[in-house]
């Protein structure tokens, strides 16, 4: 933890506060203010937020689908066996569907549909980015829901709830430390992501994840800049984590609601 965790991260607030000279100075965070890297920033957050609430729209019905077979480990299992997969190769995958002379194109031609170009676009970057993270909304949903006795639902029946009261007034509340922590585990690394952007984007898809990439890696690197971004986002982190935290401290209260 001291080696590959707190030294790295010492160096990161380190840099992100120095200059070339090594003179301290706020202008390396306060760069995620310039119109330059406040664009991108802005564009990963309204990226984020979208990916987000598409993973939870789908995984929420996924999650319960999946409880009802939580006593049938295979179904989970099948479920979990992509994420076993290299990410590089689950992203170069959807880059051969979405190929203007792709998998999907090609379909869609024999079908008499006309060709879609969705590679090289936003939507194929939220496409990817959806794909990718929809297991880590999934997974922390589904077991908060298979924490709940099958007995408070079926007393909740004899009491003479309906389906859609019972979603309302016992499913959904016991669920919401699941869904805190996979809306957690899905925003944080998407406002960050660079990698399905660069493979999926083409380049025209520019996110502050890009940025930080470039000011590490490029011709003109710099650590500082870089170090000053990424801290930035430590900070969304951050906020997440306390608020995850918050929520997940009221689960008990939340199972008594």
């Amino acid at each position: 933890m001291l080696l590959f965790t707190v030294v790295p991260l010492v160096l990161l607030v380190y840099n992100a506060f120095t200059g070339a000279d090594g003179s301290f100075t706020l202008s390396n965070v306060a760069a995620i203010l310039d119109p330059v890297n406040g664009k991108p920033f802005l564009r990963s957050i309204g990226m984020s937020l979208l990916v987000t609430g598409i993973c939870l729209v789908l995984s929420f019905p996924l999650a319960l689908i999946l409880r009802k077979y939580s006593k049938n480990s295979f179904i989970v299992m099948i479920f979990i066996l992509p994420m076993w997969m290299n990410f590089m190769l689950r992203t170069l995958a959807w880059r051969l569907i979405l190929l203007n002379n792709g998998i999907l194109n090609q379909i869609l031609t024999t079908l008499g549909f006309g060709k879609v170009h969705l590679m090289n676009t936003i939507w194929a970057v939220i496409l990817g980015t959806v794909y990718d993270y929809l297991p880590f909304m999934v997974l922390p949903i589904y077991n908060a829901l298979v924490k709940i006795d099958n007995d408070v639902i079926s007393a909740a029946q004899d009491l003479g709830a309906g389906q859609w009261t019972i979603l309302r007034r016992i499913i959904i509340p016991l669920s919401i430390p699941g869904v805190v922590s996979g809306i957690t585990m899905v925003m944080v690394p998407s406002i960050s992501e660079f990698v399905i952007a660069s493979m999926l984007g083409g380049g025209k898809v520019y996110l502050i994840g890009n940025v930080i990439e470039q000011a590490f890696n490029s011709g003109y690197a710099d650590i500082h800049a870089g170090s000053g971004l990424s801290l930035s986002l430590m900070v969304l982190i951050l906020i997440s984590m306390v608020i995850y935290r918050f929520f997940d401290g009221e689960e008990g209260e939340s199972s008594l609601w």
